[in-house]
């Protein structure tokens, strides 16, 4: 004969309400385990479907030198939270700085107020939400000594100042250079009525030059970025003086080039940073946020050709040290790969919480925000088309008269697709040659054509650092592809 075992006791509010909550307000852990499974069982009794809690400290740091001086040093310290409450379909999202067990009730009381619900009375039967053992990546990863093993604002300086005078030395013309370097390091934890209980720790890093140079009516303007997620030394193992070379190299071929005569054109786009064209166009479309809005030409197209057959396109938070790796994303789920194309046919959707509530799309993982004050949403993390089998020779070979897009500037793009973007440093290729270099280049096009177009892709995938702002602010992300041909594309120009 089994004996089933009596079920635990159910709480009144009010017992519950007079525990102590104290909880360390310098780390997080498990000991915030009692304050925050509580508001979540205040939370549901409250007649929420779901409700997530998320927490943050941040310490961020950014120095900027221009020519020979130091100009910016800007330190910012937040600590924060927000809950999220869902009920049906329909959710609300309440930020507060005010980390003690009543400030966070009062912020759940609000996000339930905006939902018509109220919290339970003192003498309610209230269930506590049970949490799982807490995965904490940052102690398993040795995160926590990152933050004491990064520069320091003297080494800060002192880095940036001998990286913009190396600058100075290999370039010429020079009206200004500019070495700017920031560190974000964030700790957050998530608490969630699904029984979701995670922490994370974040350090990103990212350095880098913009020079502008000008001779009489000639001007050029090249910038660099690197980046990185997961070292502290980075700042002070920069190649700075290899950077500045390839800086001064390009902006040099760039003051005097002659400008594009516009057209259309097959175009070689760069591998690394031409990525963004990618990320801009087509990435954002397959987000669950823009099937919420119904502004993806792919809404309906899962298993369908949407780019060319010799097209493969990943988004993942896994590769090492890459600017978007994430172990978990901000509603507690751990990292991984999403096959969004496969030679050409749309597989997936990036998907967090609320958008695969809404969308039926499973969760990936992508469920991302700046900080606390934001709700999450469904982001990109890394996303790169996948190296193909064509080597660079033959990609440049296989165009008669085109261009070569080295490197990229800033750009636009529509709610559905619609791009423009600058071309920063270009190439007229011509039998298959690259010979004199173009400037005043844009690329204007739409994801749903320029994708059936390329038809090449080289065997060089590499990936850079980017930022990308969306309904849950600016987050950090990698772009990446290796060198491809774009058969056709409209450049405009002279």
């Amino acid at each position: 004969m089994t004996v089933a075992p009596f079920p635990a006791p159910l709480l009144k509010t009010n017992d519950l309400l007079q525990r102590d909550y104290a909880a360390p307000r310098d780390r997080f852990d498990s000991a915030w385990e009692a304050t925050l499974s509580t508001l979540l069982g205040l939370g549901r009794a409250a007649g929420a479907d779901f409700v997530e809690f998320f927490l943050e400290r941040n310490n961020y740091i950014s120095c900027q030198a221009e020519d020979d001086a130091i100009t910016s040093l800007s330190p910012r310290l937040v600590t924060g939270a927000g809950v999220r409450v869902f009920l049906g379909k329909a959710d609300c999202y309440v930020s507060t700085n005010d980390l003690t067990f009543n400030g966070l009730k009062a912020a759940l009381d609000k996000a339930l107020a905006i939902m018509g619900l109220t919290l339970p009375g003192p003498h309610t039967n209230l269930a506590e939400i049970n949490l799982e053992l807490l995965r904490d990546y940052a102690t398993a990863k040795g995160k926590d000594s990152w933050l004491g093993q990064c520069s320091s604002m003297q080494e800060m300086g002192d880095v940036l100042l001998a990286a913009n005078g190396a600058l100075g030395q290999r370039a010429s013309h020079v009206q200004s250079r500019r070495a700017v370097y920031f560190r974000d390091w964030q700790e957050v934890l998530v608490a969630a009525s699904d029984g979701t209980f995670a922490r994370d720790i974040r350090l990103t890093q990212s350095v880098g030059y913009n020079l502008l140079c000008a001779d009489g009516e000639h001007r050029s303007s090249i910038g660099q970025r690197a980046g990185d997620t997961s070292d502290p030394a980075f700042l002070r193992q920069w190649d700075y003086a290899t950077a500045a070379a390839d800086v001064a190299e390009s902006a040099g071929k760039m003051l005097y080039a002659d400008y594009v005569e516009s057209g259309s054109y097959p175009v070689i786009m760069a591998n690394k940073f031409g990525g963004v064209i990618f990320h801009e166009a087509c990435g954002h479309l397959l987000e669950t946020t823009q099937i919420e809005r119904g502004t993806t030409p792919f809404i309906d197209k899962k298993g369908q050709k949407i780019a060319h057959e010799n097209l493969t396109a990943w988004d993942e938070g896994i590769s090492p040290d890459a600017f978007g790796t994430i172990d978990m994303d901000d509603e507690g789920m751990p990292a991984q790969r999403t096959l969004l194309i496969e030679n050409g046919v749309l597989k997936n959707f990036l998907s967090d919480r609320a958008g695969s509530m809404r969308t039926g799309h499973p969760r990936t993982g992508s469920g991302r925000r700046q900080g606390f004050t934001y709700a999450a949403a469904s982001r990109m993390r890394n996303t790169y088309i996948a190296p193909g089998n064509y080597s660079l020779d033959e990609l440049f070979a296989s165009v008669e008269k085109g261009i070569y897009c080295k490197q990229m500037g800033g750009g636009s793009v529509g709610p559905t697709g619609q791009f423009n973007f600058a071309v920063s440093e270009a190439y007229l290729i011509e039998n298959g040659k690259v010979t004199k270099p173009l400037k005043g280049a844009t690329l204007i096009g739409e994801a749903t054509e320029i994708m059936d177009k390329i038809s090449m892709c080289s065997n060089d995938l590499d990936l850079a650092a980017g930022f990308c702002g969306s309904i849950s602010g600016s987050i950090y992300v990698t772009v990446g592809q290796p060198h491809l041909k774009v058969d056709s594309i409209t450049v405009g120009g002279r």
